[in-house]
C-alpha cells in the first residue's frame, strides 16, 4: 500500500514538480516506510522550493536523527527556526527549538 501512495505522489510530482503538498506527502510516505534517506532527499527538494516551510525542516531533522546524522539534524533545525521566524510562526519555532535543544 505505501508503495502505491509513493507511486501516486511521484506521478503527481512528475506532472507538477512544484507541488509542495505532494512533495511533503511523498517525504512522509518514505518516513512511514522507514526510508529516511529518500525522505531527506524529498524534504530537501521541498525546502529548496519553499525555504519558509518550517515543518519540512523539522521533518528533515527528525529523519536525519534516525540516520544518526546529528550535526546535519541540528543544521536542519536551525534552518527551520530561521524559516519559522521569517514567517512569524512561534509554534513551529518553539517545536524546532525544542528538537534542537534535545540534541545539545
Amino acid at each position: 500500500m505505501p508503495q502505491d501512495r509513493i507511486a501516486a505522489l511521484k506521478s503527481i510530482l512528475f506532472q507538477n514538480p512544484g507541488d509542495a503538498l505532494a512533495r511533503y506527502g511523498l517525504a512522509m510516505e518514505h518516513v512511514k516506510a522507514g526510508d529516511f534517506e529518500a525522505a531527506v532527499a524529498a524534504l530537501r527538494e521541498l525546502t529548496a522550493l519553499k525555504p519558509d516551510h518550517a515543518y519540512a525542516f523539522f521533518q528533515t531533522g527528525q529523519a536525519l536523527e534516525k540516520l544518526g546524522r546529528t550535526d546535519e539534524a541540528k543544521a536542519a533545525y536551525r534552518q527551520g527556526i530561521e524559516a519559522a521566524s521569517r514567517k512569524g510562526d512561534a509554534h513551529a519555532r518553539d517545536e524546532l527549538q525544542s528538537a534542537l535543544d534535545a540534541l545539545a
